[in-house]
């Protein structure tokens, strides 16, 4: 991404898209029961209340009633539904995890099959956008969490910080293929979480190759783990290596998602929060997810930042947009051309 002298104007950068991530399925209900939605209505009303809020993205898991992590498609369906009705203009994107909270004491914190992941693009109603993870990882949640973090919660039991601790991501790329080429056939956005610049380069190999083409939606995850951490250092790296025409969210954990966010807007990125990054305002003081959009949109205002519109939130996203082919993807996202067959020297934008 380049940075002119006039870059930091806020009249000169995308109004902010604000993605709401409220139904945190790391928790159990009791670590925040005020924010923790459990019955269906509560799902709906979480995501009204983000909405009115300033959120105009939802990022998607849904609970059983025993207080776990989903991993029924029929509830991700239904809750689809109660969403299409109650919040239409908002943009609906389901977790690709579906729900990596252990099933019982101390079982495995394990992502779903991957042909039941391939499932998310048969969900009805469909949702906009999925989320789709890049090469296979450690995904240890633990490593950055202190003592502050999961006082008081369930995280303090020593089997489930063990279980979240072993955690890993499966994204190989046979999968990744097949779920991307799943999406596009039935009109879902694919949105990137991407931990680092090797999972970044294997997005623009896929693109160079005609695997994935159409508009690049990115989320940059800094939650340490075998991911980049929340060092600005990282971050900055990150961006310099994105495409001009991508879009691109800052995420991380706890007491490091307002920085981070106050850094996106700053540097006219986008920010996503809610009680999946943290549960945490000042030190020691719980905070919603609502009250999280709140304090973004106060800080929008004070650096005369506008928030997004819905509208203006699928433009900026460029839902329902396809591209035709490698060539066109590459044009419209910024990258320099395929290497024609005989050329020589650096490939250069037309």
């Amino acid at each position: 991404m380049h940075f002119h002298d006039d870059a930091l104007f806020p009249e000169n950068q995308d109004n902010l898209v604000i993605t709401a991530a409220p139904y945190g399925p790391e928790w159990e209900p009791d670590d925040f029961r005020e924010d923790l939605p459990l019955t269906m209505e509560e799902h709906v009303q979480q995501a009204v209340d983000c909405f009115e809020a300033g959120a105009t993205v939802l990022h998607i898991h849904v609970r059983e009633l025993d207080g776990k992590g989903s991993k029924r498609l029929s509830k991700f369906n239904e809750l689809l539904a109660g969403l299409r009705s109650a919040v239409p203009e908002m943009i609906l994107q389901v977790g690709g995890s579906i729900s990596f909270a252990p099933e019982g004491e101390g079982a495995d914190a394990k992502w779903l099959s991957d042909d039941t992941r391939h499932m998310l693009a048969e969900l009805d109603p469909k949702p906009d956008q999925v989320t789709i993870a890049i090469n296979t990882s450690q995904m240890n949640i633990m490593e950055l969490m202190t003592p502050d973090d999961i006082a008081g919660t369930s995280m303090e039991r020593p089997e489930l910080a063990a279980a979240y601790r072993e955690m890993t991501v499966p994204a190989g790329p046979e999968w990744v293929a097949e779920h991307l080429k799943r999406l596009r056939a039935n009109g879902i956005q694919p949105h990137f979480q991407l931990s680092s610049i090797p999972q970044l380069e294997t997005v623009e190999r896929l693109i160079r190759r005609g695997v994935y083409s159409g508009p690049l939606n990115l989320t940059w995850v800094g939650i340490g783990g075998g991911f980049d951490g929340p060092n600005p250092y990282n971050i900055m790296n990150f961006i310099q290596r994105v495409p001009d025409g991508a879009c691109l969210t800052l995420e991380t954990l706890m007491r490091s998602v307002l920085p981070v966010n106050a850094m996106a807007m700053a540097l006219g990125l986008h920010t996503r929060c809610g009680n999946e990054d943290t549960i945490w305002g000042r030190r020691g003081e719980k905070f919603t997810s609502v009250q999280q959009i709140q304090q973004l949109v106060r800080i929008a205002g004070e650096l005369g930042r506008e928030v997004a519109t819905a509208k203006e939130a699928r433009e900026i996203y460029k839902i329902g947009t396809v591209y035709a082919d490698a060539d066109e993807t590459l044009a419209r996202l910024g990258y320099a051309p395929n290497r024609k067959p005989g050329q020589v020297g650096f490939t250069q934008h037309a």
